[in-house]
Order: structure tokens, then sequence, then C-alpha cells
């Protein structure tokens, strides 16, 4: 019979053994996704990522962070800071661009699911440096309630596209019986107030761990749509872009997992991403091949 100090041993043993598997396990998960750099403190809480003609990378922070746009590299190296005028960072979560070199700026992060001032800040004359600034405000069509109950939280909007003179929005789903929904609203992309409406849902998958949109991006040639989640990529082709959902939907395990909260392609078979700091990881920029 074994006495306690051996049994207690033996218990270590085991737990070291299992320890010891279960790291080997998470190691030998293959992935093609390939770290470029590790991020500046100064985009710890980077957000969103979007690119224009010239291949820059732009970037963002999310609340509680200042109003700046920040202009990188390829490598992910800071090149300029931007204050952007007459703005503020609510909760900034996405970038989008359009052919003419805009930039749109979502600052309608909604966790709490209670706002009522949601607006996309449209960025001109980037890459002149003469910025311009002018809002687009929005309402949710079917928001009645700030916020609602608790298994109807999904009015979150973390990622989002312009395509064809519209932004599409997409919501992260929050709600207490999570099934994995994300809502889809179209709203116009001039100036003033406006209501968003909503024109699809889509289920990602179930685990609300690892199934909410954190960002969207289209490619320069708009027959693709990638949406983001902390362990996957859908890459949507093959779609009419206000039916979105009814598209060819690939899904794609990253095979690595963190807080991943920005994408954007870096051409049509190469996507950017990005991911936020934790007490343990500092941000970082990666590259994932879609061929």
């Amino acid at each position: 019979m074994l006495g306690i100090k051996e049994i207690k041993v033996t218990v270590l043993l085991y737990l070291m053994t299992l320890a010891t598997f279960t790291v080997s396990c998470q190691k030998s998960e293959k992935t093609k996704l390939k770290r470029i750099n590790t991020l500046s403190n100064h985009i710890g809480e980077i957000s969103g990522i979007t690119s224009l003609s010239k291949n820059q990378l732009f970037a963002i922070n999310d609340s509680g962070n200042e109003n700046i746009l920040f202009q990188l590299n390829q490598e992910g190296e800071i090149i300029a800071e931007i204050k952007i005028p007459g703005t503020k960072n609510i909760d900034w979560e996405d970038l989008a661009y359009d052919h003419e070199n805009n930039i749109y700026i979502g600052d309608f992060g909604n966790n709490a699911n209670d706002r009522k001032n949601l607006v996309i800040y449209k960025v001109s004359g980037i890459l002149s440096n003469q910025i311009a600034v002018s809002e687009i405000r929005f309402s949710l069509e079917d928001q009645k309630k700030f916020p609602p109950k608790k298994k109807n939280l999904n009015y979150d909007i973390e990622a989002f596209i312009y395509a064809d003179e519209s932004f599409y929005l997409f919501t992260k789903n929050r709600s207490s019986k999570f099934k994995g929904t994300t809502k889809l609203y179209k709203l116009a992309a001039t100036p003033g107030t406006h209501t968003a409406k909503i024109i699809g849902t889509y289920n990602t998958c179930n685990d609300s761990s690892d199934c909410f949109i954190t960002s969207a991006t289209i490619n320069k040639t708009k027959d693709k749509i990638a949406l983001l989640t902390y362990n996957k990529l859908f890459i949507i082709s093959d779609f009419q872009i206000d039916n979105v959902f009814e598209g060819s939907i690939q899904k794609i395990r990253l095979g690595h997992y963190s807080q991943k909260e920005g994408v954007c392609f870096k051409n049509d078979s190469v996507v950017f991403i990005t991911d936020e700091k934790t007490k343990h990881k500092k941000a970082k920029l990666y590259e994932y091949p879609l061929d």
C-alpha cells in the first residue's frame, strides 16, 4: 500500500505528465499564421486596421485611448501619429476605406448595448496631409431598448466595410444565450443622420469564446470579404453585396487563439491580422495566406 508521500509524488508526476502532454498538443497544432512583428505599446489596444492605395497600413486603438490614427509600414512600425480633429474616441472599433483614399473610423463599440450616439467618421486628405472630417451618425432600425434584455444583446458593432456608397456593419453578439448569430446592417455612407437597415444574419458557430465577429474587410477588387474572430477567418466570395451571406463562405481555423481585433487585405491572397496586448503578451501584426 502506498504511503501518503508516495501518493503525493505519484499525483505530482501524473500532473506533470499531463501538463507536458497538453503543451505538446498545443504546440503541434499547425498554423499558416506568420508573425510579422511585435507592435509598439502606443498601439497595444489596436482594434482596427486598413490600407490605402499606396499600401500604407493605418490603425486605431479602442475605448479609453486618444483620437489618433496611426500610420504604419508593412512591418507594423509606426510612421506617423495623426490626431483626428473634431472627434472623440468613445469606442473606436474598426476601420474601412474607399477607392478615393478616404478612411472611415467606426466609433460604434457598444459592449453594454446602450449607446445612442453611434457614429462613423469620414477622414479625407490623409495622403495629402490636408485632413477634413465629416460625421455619419446613425441608429439601428430594430433596437428599441437601451439596453435590451440580456438574451437580446446583439447590437454591439466591431466590424464594417465600405462598398458601393454604403457601409455594411456586422454585429458582435453578446447575448446571454449565445448562438453565434451576427446581424448585417446596411447604412448610407453620406454625412448626416441615418438609420441602419438590417439586411441579413449569419450563424458563425456556437462557441461564445471564439465566434464573435471582431473585424471585417473587403479587398480592392471587391470580390472577397474577410470576417475575423479570435481563432477563425470567414472568407466570403461569389456574393452580391446586399446578399453577402448567400455567397460562398470558407471557414478557416487559424490554429492560434488570441484577442484578434483587426484584419485587412495585403493583396487578394494574403491578409494582415492584428491582436491586442494582454497581461502577458504584447500586441502583434501577422499575415495569413488564403491560398
